[in-house]
């Protein structure tokens, strides 16, 4: 008789069931994360993502093919400007470190390298943190991780992040570096996609954090990251301090609103699977018998979003008009509840969702009517 599973062992195990046994499990990076604190109530993207669950083959399964992702193109030129960057041991990459955001220490001739190989995403974590343990200890030096592999707890399920590079300062604290190639121009990048790389940036600020806890004593984690982007249209690095204090408590709040995975998991049925070479009827009701939290900020954030959205309007939930919206309308909950309110076959009068709908409908009804008899009036003068 086999020994029971442990609780992990158990877990992963239904994880794997969940993706498909032969699936290889999709790694939960930084961007996915940043998502899934947006829309923490979202269960079908926290168990998907849980189960690592390849959600842009799952869509294109479904037949709602997700337009969502970076080109290719993108992703080759990302890369090379990465490479440049990091050429010559990370000079020009230090040189902007300390400019932008350590003027007071020694200039960085030089820099400490550490070696992260490692097996597994496993043994890059523990490597990376010796390297930072190493380097912290080491005052009066800089130091550069490339690709250093971090840790964190989401909704009792580990994740393995990959940011670009970590900086250790002379003084000993450590700073994210957030490598772009979208260009900065005069000095200013597309505001919208600063937003989205310092909420990436916050998950591994909250998994060095992670890190730093563990330390006797602490070293400081600077909430100041560096944003690395070309020059105006050249391929030049120039870089800027990106303060992300507020994305990091946000993203550290909604992180800790997740229903853990397991709990999720135990209230699948039986025979739920999502592996995508199964019949769309299987996988159909394998999606829909997790519930989702659609809203319109999904289309930039999930591969699933426009499955969601044909669901959430064939459902008439009023969530698809946008969270605003939703807020608004307190306990209505669909578009024919909302209309029902406004024309008074339904709702509580003493509500003042339905109140002020009640109030616009008759404003409406009313401005229809002046118009209608300005048209009669004029039609007569005719």
């Amino acid at each position: 008789m086999p020994p029971p599973r442990t609780p992990e062992k158990g877990l992963r195990h239904r994880l794997a069931e969940l993706r498909g046994p032969e699936v290889k499990p999709r790694a939960l990076d930084a961007r996915a994360l940043a998502a899934l604190a947006a829309n923490p109530g979202c269960r079908r993207r926290a168990i998907l993502d849980g189960a690592g669950v390849d959600k842009a083959k799952l869509a294109s399964s479904l037949g709602s093919p997700s337009a969502f992702g970076q080109s290719q193109f993108a992703f080759v030129r990302g890369n090379a400007f990465e490479a440049k960057v990091k050429a010559d041991g990370g000079t020009e990459l230090l040189r902007l470190a300390a400019e932008k955001l350590d003027r007071t220490a020694e200039p960085p001739m030089g820099a400490r390298l550490p070696d992260l190989g490692a097996q597994d995403s496993e043994g890059r974590t523990r490597r990376t943190e010796e390297a930072l343990r190493e380097a912290a200890a080491e005052r009066g030096a800089w130091t550069l991780l490339d690709h250093p592999m971090l840790a964190l707890d989401v909704a009792g399920s580990p994740a393995f992040l990959e940011p670009d590079a970590v900086v250790v300062h002379p003084d000993g604290s450590w700073t994210v570096v957030e490598i772009k190639s979208f260009p900065m121009l005069d000095g200013a990048a597309d505001p919208a996609k600063v937003g989205a790389a310092a909420r990436q940036a916050a998950v591994y600020v909250l998994a060095l954090e992670r890190v730093a806890e563990r330390l006797d004593p602490p070293p400081r984690v600077r909430h100041r990251v560096l944003l690395v982007c070309p020059k105006d249209f050249s391929n030049l690095p120039t870089a800027s301090a990106v303060d992300v204090r507020k994305q990091r408590a946000v993203t550290s709040r909604q992180l800790a609103r997740l229903t853990r995975i397991e709990e999720i998991a135990g209230t699948l049925p039986e025979g739920v699977c999502f592996a995508p070479e199964l019949p769309p009827e299987q996988l159909e009701w394998s999606v829909e018998s997790v519930p989702a939290t659609y809203a319109p900020e999904c289309l930039s954030a999930c591969e699933l979003a426009f499955h969601c959205r044909d669901r959430s309007r064939t459902a008439g939930a009023v969530t698809s008009l946008g969270r605003p919206v939703r807020a608004e309308l307190g306990g209505l909950t669909t578009v024919g509840d909302v209309l029902a309110a406004a024309r008074g076959e339904a709702g509580d009068p003493d509500d003042p969702a339905v109140a002020a709908l009640r109030r616009a409908a008759a404003l409406r009804a009313e401005a229809l009517a002046s118009a209608a008899e300005g048209a009669r009036e004029v039609t007569g003068c005719r």
